[in-house]
């Protein structure tokens, strides 16, 4: 009794788990309290916690966690290389003269936001099949353009992600396994194809890019005989790259290896030094490359028999979708959200912005991207935040994801591997969501990018694709 009558003599100690306003009121009174960040499992939903449940007695007859072991070992033991570029009806799988690549899950013209419908019409501008606006949309509504998704084809795009015939692309390909994956190259910021923007110096970029870049940088790296995009990737990191929104460490390191290949290759030195400085001047020209490492890093680690690891995570505009090892080519999708925290172009606001849209998440989903973030402490000043931030960010991915980079580091955690891997379970457990840094394009078609901004992915995906996963395996 006596140690009793002790313990109520002690300064009062509030530790407040829930609502934060209980704390607010301590804190006024006084008293000394700490928030736990705590939220219930799966968002209370009663059909993804009895999920969560399933899973134990999934493990018990599969060993999920052998399973995603598996999946992460594929994923961290890809060893990509840019070995050339062709146009996309040469060299991208399935891709037809007729056929038109997106970013994002599956969808129809009729759904697609203003920007990925914009970046339509100028591809079909730039192909020659429609010459204006009006011509471009009565044929895109038609069934003469087969749309389909750029995960589809072993392809990735940034924002609106539209890949048509005539495009020169990357070839990436992963040494370990022998798969490759393509992608665009970066146009540049502000009004370009992929943020929706389709006037005619839109299209006389493209057609630049396709005659006069696309040539002498395929000569050039073919010249070299390949580039390791891992290892420049490792680089950034320790340069304050994040290598989705932040690619200035990245592109430089590039543009030291392929600047005196292409001076080697090309005689033209008008042409060398339009080419050299399109690529100086375009902190992004890296980006493209690293999203197409990211996906040939992650294609082997599709179809593992009873693994909750993600391997696609990608936005349209209009849809936001994930695809997940152990279920195969399956989508589960939820409407595309704004990233409520942005910083817009002068004479630009929220209302302006389209939601969350492009294939660059599958930075994220490799362990790069918003996981890095505490590698680019700058990328928080998109929104006023501090370099505080973008390390609490990252220290939350660790709780979501199946291990850490054998090769990404975060110099600031002490070299410590980036979080990778994204576990569906721990997602819906725990309710913390992967975190995306991302551009912003504007809403209707034809004026381009508006400003970059934060978003969270949201958990309607995460938590369908658990029931789905528990229903399969169950």
């Amino acid at each position: 009794m006596n140690k009793a009558n002790e313990l109520f003599k002690q300064k009062l100690k509030v530790v407040n788990i829930g609502l934060t306003s209980f704390k607010e009121s301590l804190d006024k009174a006084g008293f000394e309290a700490i928030q736990v960040d705590w939220r219930p499992p799966a968002e209370g939903d009663e059909e993804a916690i009895e999920a969560l449940s399933k899973c134990e007695l999934i493990e018990e007859k599969l060993n999920i966690e052998k399973a995603n072991k598996e999946a992460l070992n594929r994923l961290l033991s890809a060893k990509t290389r840019l070995v050339g570029m062709g146009k996309a009806v040469d060299v991208v799988p399935g891709m037809k003269k007729n056929t038109i690549l997106h970013a994002g899950p599956p969808i129809t013209w009729d759904r697609m936001c203003g920007p990925q419908k914009g970046a339509v019409i100028g591809a079909l501008i730039y192909e020659g099949i429609a010459k204006d606006e009006s011509e471009a949309e009565i044929i895109a509504s038609s069934n003469e353009i087969e749309f389909s998704p750029c995960h589809h084809h072993a392809t990735v795009g940034p924002m609106a992600g539209i890949v048509s015939p005539s495009m020169p692309v990357y070839i990436v390909e992963n040494e370990t396994f022998g798969n490759k994956a393509f992608a665009t190259i970066n146009e540049g910021l502000g009004k370009v194809l992929r943020m929706g923007a389709y006037s005619p110096d839109v299209i006389d970029r493209l057609k630049w890019m396709e005659e006069e870049l696309f040539p002498v940088l395929d000569r050039a790296i073919r010249y070299l005989g390949s580039i390791d995009l891992k290892n420049i990737v490792a680089q950034a990191l320790h340069m304050g790259d994040e290598v989705h929104n932040r690619n200035r460490g990245a592109t430089s390191l590039f543009f030291r290896i392929i600047a005196p290949a292409i001076v080697r290759t090309t005689e033209d030195s008008i042409v060398i030094e339009r080419v050299l400085r399109f690529i100086d001047a375009n902190d992004h020209t890296f980006l493209n490359l690293s999203m197409a490492s990211a996906k040939a890093s992650l294609d082997p680690a599709r179809n593992i028999e009873g693994s909750t690891m993600v391997v696609t995570m990608s936005r349209n505009g209009t849809d936001f979708g994930i695809q997940v090892s152990g279920l195969g080519d399956e989508w589960f999708t939820t409407p595309a959200e704004v990233p409520p925290n942005a910083l817009y172009f002068a004479g630009f606001t929220k209302e302006d912005a389209n939601p969350d849209i492009g294939d660059s998440s599958i930075t994220e989903t490799a362990g790069l991207g918003g996981f890095a973030i505490g590698a680019a402490p700058a990328i928080v000043q998109f929104t006023g935040g501090s370099p505080q931030e973008a390390i609490d960010r990252t220290l939350a991915m660790y709780e979501i994801t199946i291990g850490e980079n054998n090769m990404y580091q975060i110099p600031y955690l002490n070299f410590r591997g980036t979080p990778t891997g994204i576990d569906i379970r721990q997602v819906v457990e725990k309710g913390i969501l992967p975190f995306i840094d991302t551009g912003i394009a504007h809403k209707k078609p034809g004026i381009g990018q508006v400003g970059a901004g934060l978003v969270d992915a949201p958990m309607e995906v995460f938590k369908k694709a658990l029931i789905a996963f528990s229903k399969k395996y169950s």
